[in-house]
Parts: C-alpha cells; structure tokens; sequence
C-alpha cells in the first residue's frame, strides 16, 4: 500500500490535528464568562475614597494633637510662672515676718538689758558687804531672774494654739494670704480670658 493510498484510507482517524478547544462551562452548565483580573472601576474609586478619608482623618487628627500639645506646654508654662511668683509672695511675706520678729528681738534683748542693769545697779551695793555675795554671783542671779527672751520667743514661734486659745497663728494668717492671693490671682486670669473669648 502507498502512502497515499493509506492516507486516504485511514487518514481521518490519524492525521495529526488538534481537536478544537472545549469552552468552560459554568457550574451547571452555562458557558462561563472570562474573568478579568485586577479591580473594577468601582473598586478603584471606593479604595481611592477610602484611602483619602483616611489619610485626611490622619492628617486632621495629627494637627489636632499638635494644638493640644502646644496649649497644653504654654498651659503648664503659665502655671509655673505663677507657682513662683506665689512662692516669690510667701518669701516675702516670710522676710517681713523675720524683719518685724527680729526688732521685736532686739528691742526685748535691749529692754533685758536695761533691766539686768538696773538689778546689778541695786544689788552691786552687797558685794563685799554680805557673806559670799560677789559681782558674778549678783550678774548670774539678775540674769536669771529676768531670763532669756529669744527662747520664749521661739517657743512662742514653734508651738501652735491649741485648746482654749482662741488667737491666730502667724503661720495661719500667711497661709490664708497665699490662698487669697492666689483665689484672686485665678480669678483675674479667668476674667481676662473670658474677656479675649
């Protein structure tokens, strides 16, 4: 048999052909459509608005984190300042009341002075004259007589009033100062910035 003859014969059923390409059926049967790839143009625009909402949000929230910081740091720097100039009061009240408690002390050292003196003046006439009187003996008995003023005045200073003494206390009367002056210097700070709203 020739090749041709072969050919003929059998050549339906040999021949080197490609079948034709089955199309996709869908899950009962259907053709099924072809998928694109990637996103719709719905799908870019939500994620386009969606990222710019976020972005914008973090943006805004970020420059209102930034305000708050800086008015809360110039907040804290106005209370500083005033924290000292409220201690800056307190010392200088606590100078007037060492000036005014230290003449006090020198005018009660001068007034136990004077009154020392006059006792030796009195008594200086028993030196000699009466058994075992001397100037030093006189000097100690007149200083003891009319003692010490700076330790009852620091006695005075340390204690504070209690039970029946109805007086206030320097420490009490410089303490409602401060907070006066402080309830006023609050105040006066409100007003000025209801007056700036």
């Amino acid at each position: 048999m020739s090749p041709e003859e072969f050919a003929k014969e059998f050549g339906p059923e040999f021949t080197n052909q490609q079948p034709a390409p089955i199309p996709p059926t869908g899950p009962y049967g259907h053709p099924a459509q072809p998928v694109k790839t990637g996103l719709t143009k719905r799908g870019k625009t939500a994620l386009a608005i969606g990222a710019t909402v976020i972005a914008g949000g973090g943006f805004l929230t970020w420059q209102n984190h930034t305000e708050q910081a800086a008015e809360n740091e110039v907040r804290a720097q106005e209370l500083a300042i005033q924290q000292q100039q409220i201690e800056l009061e307190t010392l200088k009240e606590l100078n007037k009341a060492s000036a005014v408690q230290e003449k006090t002390q020198e005018t009660l050292d001068a007034e136990r002075q004077k009154q020392i003196d006059a006792c030796i003046k009195t008594d200086k006439a028993r030196v000699g004259k009466q058994l075992g009187v001397t100037y030093s003996s006189v000097l100690n008995d007149c200083q003891a007589k009319f003692g010490s003023t700076s330790s009852g005045i620091q006695e005075a200073a340390s204690t504070s009033s209690t039970g029946d003494d109805s007086s206030i206390s320097p420490g009490l009367l410089l303490a409602i100062a401060v907070g006066g002056s402080l309830v006023v210097g609050v105040a006066a700070n409100r007003g000025r910035k209801a007056n700036a709203a």
